[in-house]
């Protein structure tokens, strides 16, 4: 009687669609191909979210594109690394490289003559990815690789042909990008077990990598290549070794290798391997990947009969979650910014901070999606701020590169700080307001003794000191959520120094000279990489970029109507960018550049300025045009998921202009229904009524069942959970947010 209850429960539940919701693997919706070709620069391979290896296939770096290691072009496979970088403009990484091989005598990878090495070419019918497997029939010898990973680890399955000539390359010489070996270390401990370390510099200019890896069938025999010697020794230093591990295999033998990393010691990569993958089952480990990713999913669940909208959207929010990446041992050590090993319980740490590009959409989305990680992000950056004595600014396994203009990290911690985490405040306002008062950052001393930093003392200095601005208030905030008023005036003054660069003669953003004139001449459209005062940008793209004071820009413009006209112009003039322009100012609107994150916020300025509805056709033109689900679909890289926040933000309804505000403007929502989970077991349901490719206008908004007049939803608000519903329509409502009470001023949250 039990036994027919059961069943008939289980009936009525799944016919109800409890199970079958519930169980729906998101993973599969998921396609890591998006964003690999073209500029995307995306990392393919097996991973977990936000873990401390990707495991991938790596070709050789043939420029820009190949920032990642991979472009979705290529055909040669030169091995599988542990460390990858995901959308970035630098390269850097792809290292500890394992290559499985059978009766081939060459001993070096053969980036010049592919015929006299031993890389592979693969076809891209015989390779398959999703979230936590990676797959790739290897074509020269026949090998199908299957990789998986766990937080600390790579887990390699080789399928080898009959051969008494197979092999297992370990590759300590071959990085990607700038990567170079600095010094290397190999060790044959025993018939099945190998160990070393990679010191090598590049973007990161003093990385340290350690390994542990251990296969299933004993060797045969080993031998060492350094610099083209070969040594038939257990163990070698040097500057790129190579080993050779050699043994017999039969038809379909299976090999498993795995491969424990730290960035602190031989010793802990083996502990993290012994704690993460404990047996040879290779289906548990990617089993437990591939949950991990499904659970990590579907803290958004949307609703939408368009398949392919949500593909992008799905393996947008798993880009969202490659990074930050794990940086820290099962025994809870890691390497500090100032190179000494630290072991601290009271938080996770991690690294890979692209800070310049995350601090607008992603870090505000991961307040929401992933709060405790957030406390995580916020104490690691405490620590990078204590060990090198400055925030991070863009920071990779241990080392501070310096990339990108601004102090970024000041908007993710104050952020973080006036939206109630449980943070040591007073600690986060003595980093950023020392890193705001120090000469860390280039032009800071300027800026403060002068109010502006001469465009002949340094290149992109009107880039860095708008950067500063939007930093700035988020310290005039913490400080007066802490009652330092003095400190309030000071900074909230210091958030307007934009306002020293606005020409009112060409209505621009333009470098001024120690002497007060202008820099000259001046073309508002030259784009020219790294020498003009922007950063990747031009005039055009600049002149928006004050998202914490859209208020004192509409006053520097003339009024509402006159900010209104210039905004229409970004978005209708030529597309036409002049000489030298930098490579990565793509996904073009007029002068608008989605590609790159200055422009992120600018389609949500109508909000300010009287004229919401021009929002909505522009952020649906993006969603819909300038992100598919193709190899090339990503119009900029991925920046390590702020592309891709971009696009869950928006499609879900609303973004964060102003990144430390607390408040998110609206815009289109995208899908019938998208549930958030919120912390306390809430949910935050968002729904939008008569929703369609035409119907794209919002005409009114309800929030838990009351008219909301806002154009806008605040976090606090958000975290109560309940219900926010769009009802939208083919024509736009002009008096929703025309009113200056219900538009996002400077609400902080």
């Amino acid at each position: 009687m039990k036994k027919i209850i059961c069943i008939l429960f289980i009936i009525i539940f799944v016919s109800c669609g409890g199970f079958l919701k519930n169980d729906e693997k998101l993973i599969n919706y998921v396609d890591p191909f998006i964003g690999s070709g073209g500029h995307g620069h995306v990392f393919v391979g097996a991973n977990v979210p936000f873990g401390g290896v990707q495991v991938g296939p790596s070709n050789f770096h043939k420029g820009w594109d190949w920032t990642s290691s991979y472009h979705y072009s290529d055909s040669i496979i030169k091995g599988f690394g542990h460390l990858y970088l995901s959308g970035t403009g630098i390269g850097d990484l792809g290292e500890i490289l394992l290559m499985p091989t059978v009766d081939n005598n060459k001993i070096k990878p053969g980036f010049n003559n592919y015929e006299n090495g031993y890389a592979s070419k693969y076809l891209k019918q015989n390779e398959f990815v999703k979230p936590g497997i990676y797959k790739v029939n290897l074509e020269r010898y026949d090998i199908e690789v299957e990789l998986t990973a766990t937080s600390r680890c790579g887990f390699h399955k080789y399928t080898f042909p009959e051969s008494n000539n197979s092999r297992i390359i370990i590759n300590l010489n071959e990085g990607n990008g700038w990567d170079t070996p600095t010094e290397t270390f190999l060790e044959k401990v025993n018939d099945s077990t190998f160990q070393g370390y990679r010191y090598s510099k590049g973007w990161a200019k003093n990385q340290k990598e350690y390994f542990s890896m251990v296969i299933s069938k004993p060797t045969d025999s080993f031998f060492i290549i350094d610099e083209d010697k070969r040594y038939n020794s257990n163990k070698r230093k040097g500057k790129g070794v190579i080993g050779f591990i050699n043994f017999s295999t039969n038809e379909k033998e299976e090999i498993y290798t795995k491969v424990g990393i730290s960035a602190v010691s031989i010793k802990n990569a083996h502990e993290n391997l012994l704690s993460e993958i404990s047996d040879w089952n290779f289906k548990k480990i990617k089993n437990n990947a591939q949950n991990n990713w499904n659970e990590e999913l579907s803290k958004i669940r949307i609703k939408t009969k368009d398949l392919t909208k949500k593909r992008i959207f799905y393996t947008a929010l798993y880009h969202f979650m490659i990074t930050p990446n794990l940086y820290q041992d099962v025994n809870g050590e890691y390497r500090g910014a100032n190179d000494k090993i630290y072991k601290d319980g009271s938080f996770v740490n991690y690294t890979l901070f692209s800070l310049w590009d995350t601090y607008r959409a992603a870090h505000p989305l991961y307040t929401i999606t992933h709060p405790n990680k957030t406390k995580d992000f916020v104490n690691s950056m405490i620590k990078i701020f204590e060990h090198q004595g400055k925030l991070p600014v863009w920071h990779l396994r241990g080392n501070e590169t310096n990339t990108m203009p601004g102090y970024s990290a000041v908007a993710v911690l104050t952020d973080a700080g006036l939206k109630g985490f449980d943070l040591d405040l007073e600690k986060i306002y003595k980093a950023v307001k020392l890193n705001a008062t120090s000469n860390f950052e280039p032009g800071v001393k300027d800026l403060m003794e002068r109010g502006y930093i001469p465009a002949d003392f340094m290149v992109e200095s009107v880039a860095s000191s708008m950067e500063y601005a939007i930093g700035d208030w988020g310290i005039a905030q913490l400080a007066k959520r802490l009652g330092k008023e003095e400190d309030y005036e000071y900074f909230i003054n210091r958030s307007k120094a934009y306002k020293q660069y606005f020409d009112p003669e060409t209505r621009f953003m333009r470098g001024k000279l120690s002497d007060g004139s202008w820099r000259t001449p001046f073309d508002p459209i030259s784009a020219e990489h790294r020498v003009n005062d922007y950063c990747e940008g031009n005039a055009w793209q600049y002149l928006w970029l004050v998202p914490q004071d859209p208020e004192g820009l509409i006053e520097l413009l003339g009024g509402d109507e006159e900010f209104n006209k210039k905004l229409d112009e970004l978005f209708s003039m030529s597309s036409e960018l002049g000489e030298e322009a930098s490579m990565d100012i793509t996904g073009l609107i007029g002068q608008y550049a989605h590609g790159n994150e200055p422009s992120h916020h600018t389609t949500y300025m109508y909000a300010y300025s009287g004229e919401h509805y021009k929002i909505a056709d522009k952020v649906r033109y993006i969603n819909n045009e300038l992100y598919t689900d193709q190899p090339d679909g990503l119009s900029g890289n991925e920046d390590c998921g702020q592309m891709s926040a971009w696009y869950i933000l928006s499609s879900i309804g609303f973004y964060p202009v102003n990144p430390s505000n607390g408040a998110y403007v609206f815009g289109s929502p995208l899908f019938d229904e998208v549930v958030l989970d919120i912390p306390g077991q809430k949910q935050f349901k968002i729904s939008a009524k008569n929703n369609s490719d035409k119907n794209i206008y919002i005409q009114s908004v309800s929030l838990n069942g009351e008219e909301h007049k806002y154009s806008y939803i605040t976090h606090k608000e958000i975290l109560k959970g309940g219900e926010l519903e769009f009802s939208m329509g083919p024509k736009p409502n002009k008096n929703f947010g025309k009113e200056k009470k219900y538009r996002p001023e400077s609400i902080v949250y």
